[in-house]
């Protein structure tokens, strides 16, 4: 870590001042037009001869796997247990050069393409079956300014690692609530966490990004650079590129009070109406979660679980009315170092359990919403740390940013709600999908169209409804600047924006 902000290594390109402009793009594109607009939007069977795989492999910094290497199994495992597949090499990338080689090869070959980064989205999107993984994991690397309050970090960051980097400073950014989700597709898809409500989303402290685009130009997007390629990462997911560095702004965040509030789940109604009117007056410095959960012996609960990220004395006295309410039958809340508030949902939610998740915006928890969560909830097959129903609390800085400042769709939402299934035997996939679907289902009368790009799974079977809901009202610009920047969309092993 140094004390101050290294310049990037690559040269960046300049930025465009034309849509035209853009729309060319580069030669090389225009040359692997027929080959791209041939694949299949699905799976893509790499069949490129060995020498041209072993001349590419000669070019790179990193390390190339292969089908058939002794790593290779360890290579293609992911967080999700349920995804299975199969691709025909690894690009394990050194650096961003790395990228640049791996995207002109995927797109002048006319093969699938995946990124990696953290590898815990829910979908598996950072595997693709018999095709091209970039695979950011050993680009890893944090470095800090304190003085500026400025992070640096690679693509293939975890927010352990930059917890680690950033925490050592006293200073932390918006990050998830696990601490092995990559950074790269938390921030990209907007970025929940525990300092949402007191700093915003993570995209919203993103200053810039080194990215590359689909023609193999690296990129810098910043408010004053590539301004409206910007715009769409902070919200559009992985559409738009392979971003290898992310600039963040920094706050001073020191130890904070957090810890369940557990109360018997057939106290669910009155707990959660009280959750709600206590959120509605709650100062930025608490983000709370509403949840239906199991415990450790398998028996349901339901929780609040408060985060306050202020002074420890401020935080006991505004706790103190939630705490002593009901009153709950256990009260786990307790200082803790920031970097420690991860461990119960690491425990949760261990990489290899399979998983499966569906989510909803919410705009308040009615009494017919609440008697539905429930009512379903009392239905699911599995009791694991993993299987449950979780209210996220949004408001505060999420609320005060600009509609239009960025792409994420959702500032006016009051809640976002995720169901999440966990389980070890594929025998029992059929009845936990059924389970979350149900749950999905019942509350979709209580929940305007909308839903958090992180936590869609498998939404392209509803036609790409879900899709549009998901960015709402800016997927039309979202599409046009796919159009310019990924015209034969590449990067669509994603929540995928079809180029306008």
């Amino acid at each position: 870590m140094s004390a101050s902000v290294p310049e990037p290594e690559a040269t960046l390109a300049r930025p465009c001042h034309s849509v035209a402009r853009h729309a060319r793009l580069t030669d090389r594109v225009e040359t692997a037009r027929s080959l791209r607009r041939a694949a299949a939007r699905g799976t893509q069977t790499m069949t490129v001869a060995d020498e041209t795989v072993e001349r590419f492999a000669l070019g790179l910094h990193g390390e190339l796997i292969r089908e058939g290497a002794e790593e290779y199994d360890e290579a293609r495992r992911i967080w999700n247990g349920m995804i299975d597949r199969r691709p025909s090499m690894i690009i394990r990338c050194r650096d961003a050069q790395d990228v640049v080689q791996a995207v002109n090869f995927a797109r002048d070959h006319g093969i699938q393409l995946s990124v990696r980064g953290g590898g815990h989205g829910v979908a598996g999107n950072a595997i693709c079956e018999g095709g091209l993984v970039i695979d950011l994991s050993s680009m890893n690397a944090v470095r800090v300014d304190p003085e500026k309050r400025v992070a640096i970090a690679e693509g293939g960051a975890t927010w352990r690692d930059f917890d680690r980097a950033t925490q050592a400073h006293g200073l932390a950014t918006t990050g998830g609530i696990v601490s092995d989700t990559g950074i790269a597709g938390l921030t990209l898809g907007g970025g929940f966490g525990i300092l949402m409500r007191k700093h915003g989303l993570a995209c919203d402290n993103l200053l810039e990004a080194e990215i590359v685009t689909a023609d193999g130009q690296i990129r810098k997007a910043n408010t004053g650079e590539n301004p409206d390629l910007f715009w769409a990462i902070r919200g559009g997911g992985g559409n738009f590129g392979v971003v290898t560095s992310f600039t963040y702004r920094v706050h001073p965040v020191g130890r904070i009070l957090w810890g369940p509030l557990i109360h018997p789940v057939d106290r669910a109604g009155i707990v959660l109406r009280y959750y709600q009117k206590f959120m509605e007056g709650a100062p930025d410095e608490l983000q709370a979660y509403g949840a239906f959960l199991f415990g450790p012996d398998g028996t349901p609960v339901v929780a609040v679980v408060p985060a306050w990220v202020g002074s420890i004395e401020e935080g006991l006295r505004v706790l103190r009315p939630l705490r002593e309410f009901g009153p709950p039958v256990a009260d786990m809340v307790a200082e803790a170092a920031y970097m420690d508030h991860r461990a119960i949902f690491d425990a949760g939610y261990p990489r290899g359990l399979r998983n499966y998740w569906k989510s909803n915006m919410v705009d308040s928890l009615t009494d017919g919403a609440i008697e539905a969560l429930s009512r379903e909830f009392a239905k699911a097959p599995s009791r694991t740390g993993g299987t449950g129903i979780a209210l996220e609390a949004l408001g505060g800085a999420v609320a005060r940013v600009g509609a239009d400042d960025t792409a994420f769709a959702h500032r006016g939402a009051a809640y976002s709600s995720i169901i999440t299934a966990s389980w070890k035997d594929p025998a029992e996939d059929a009845a936990n999908r059924e389970w979350v679907r149900g749950v999905w289902e019942a509350l979709r009368p209580f929940a305007p169209p909308g839903v958090y790009v992180n936590y869609m799974q498998e939404e392209a079977d509803e036609g790409g409804v879900r899709v549009r809901e998901a960015y709402g009202a800016k997927y039309e610009r979202l599409a046009a600047f796919k159009e310019i920047y990924d015209p034969e969309n590449l990067f669509r092993l994603n929540q995928n924006i079809r180029p306008g």
